[in-house]
């Protein structure tokens, strides 16, 4: 994939197909560190440890539809081609944490990608999920929490296409001086 808003996306489809409820979104960048950190938790149904040990082979799926499930181990490789890794942790019926470092100078390291785009996709999509994103560089921060949004919201429906271009524009003024910096 050649944004990592769109490993992002892949990661998050997994957990609303996991069942999650509320899937957390966390963006940081270290300067200091030259570090970029993705991390994407859920409360879905979790991975028993028997699959865990196979979500990052490309040849391994619980999906019926295909034999191969590649999301998990993209993403992984784009991490690692930009000098950083892919962990994550799972529990059964709690949910999972999948959480990418790159080194953010490193001449593989695929842009982030339009989050805007990304976030605002997922919220009207998927009205019955809580979102949480949280986007932070330095001491600079983004928050954006989906049911707080849709509470403003009043009577609107929440997967109206008008409100997907406000809430972009939203986030889009929350993230410029997180992008600035």
């Amino acid at each position: 994939m050649r944004e990592i808003s769109l490993h992002i996306l892949d990661i998050v489809q997994n957990s609303i197909a996991a069942g999650a409820r509320t899937v957390d979104v966390s963006i940081s960048e270290d300067e200091h560190t030259d570090t970029l950190t993705i991390e994407v938790a859920d409360d879905g149904a979790g991975i028993p440890p028997d699959i865990l040990q196979s979500v990052l082979d490309p040849f391994y799926t619980t999906r019926t539809t295909r034999k191969i499930g590649l999301g998990l181990p993209l993403f992984r490789e784009a991490a690692r081609a930009a000098g950083g890794d892919l962990d994550i942790e799972s529990s059964p019926g709690r949910g999972t944490r999948v959480q990418a470092t790159f080194k953010t100078s490193h001449i593989d390291r695929a842009p982030l990608g339009d989050m805007a785009e990304t976030v605002a996709l997922l919220v009207v999509c998927n009205p019955d999920v809580r979102f949480r994103y949280r986007h932070t560089r330095g001491t600079l921060g983004f928050s954006f929490d989906s049911a707080e949004f849709r509470r403003m919201l009043g009577d609107i429906p929440p997967t109206s296409p008008a409100l997907a271009v406000v809430l972009k524009e939203v986030i889009r003024e929350g993230l410029a001086p997180v992008q600035r910096a």
